[in-house]
């Protein structure tokens, strides 16, 4: 990343424009679909704790973290983490990352995860979970459902569906 003069800040109301294209882009229409979009149907991502990576003023990555349960026990949904084609593999993701956990952590939280690639999510303390521990709304390949602890022993017992945290619903 040394060749980028990448900015990580905050997401703002301006970037869901931005955000939602590059969404459209990097995933397609059929993101709709997946079990994570399921938990974000009625529950806002938690913008204090979702990040954009910008070159100049040129959006080139975002990631956001959702507030959910896993049964009675507080955690974040993170994802989705997305980044422009083209500055894949050039250290933005995990900047991306970095910001998100970092943040997460020094706000309190304990327990963050994802569906996504083990290999991929391990580099930055992601654990798969035992199959059948945790619950999604719908199907998820169990070998894709990633579990970093915050706090040392925060998974320990913990077990049941995930939802979202109604305590943070959109008013209708």
């Amino acid at each position: 990343m040394s060749d980028l003069a990448l900015t990580i800040r905050c997401e703002t109301v301006n970037d869901a424009q931005a955000i939602e294209r590059l969404h459209e882009r990097t995933f397609g229409p059929g993101r709709f679909a997946l079990s994570a979009y399921r938990l974000r149907e009625h529950v806002d991502h938690l913008a204090e704790l979702s990040f954009t990576a910008r070159i100049g003023t040129l959006l080139v990555g975002s990631v956001r973290q959702l507030p959910i349960l896993v049964g009675d026990t507080p955690a974040l949904l993170l994802g989705p983490l997305t980044v422009e084609p083209p500055f894949r593999g050039r250290g933005v993701g995990r900047a991306l990352l970095d910001r998100a956990l970092g943040d997460a952590k020094a706000k309190g939280h304990r327990l963050v995860l994802l569906v996504g690639d083990a290999d991929y999510y391990a580099r930055v303390g992601f654990k798969p979970i035992a199959k059948g521990r945790v619950t999604m709304p719908g199907p998820v390949d169990p070998k894709r459902l990633l579990v970093a602890e915050l706090a040392d022993d925060a998974f320990a017992g913990v077990e049941g569906a995930i939802r979202p945290d109604w305590s943070f619903a959109r008013e209708a």
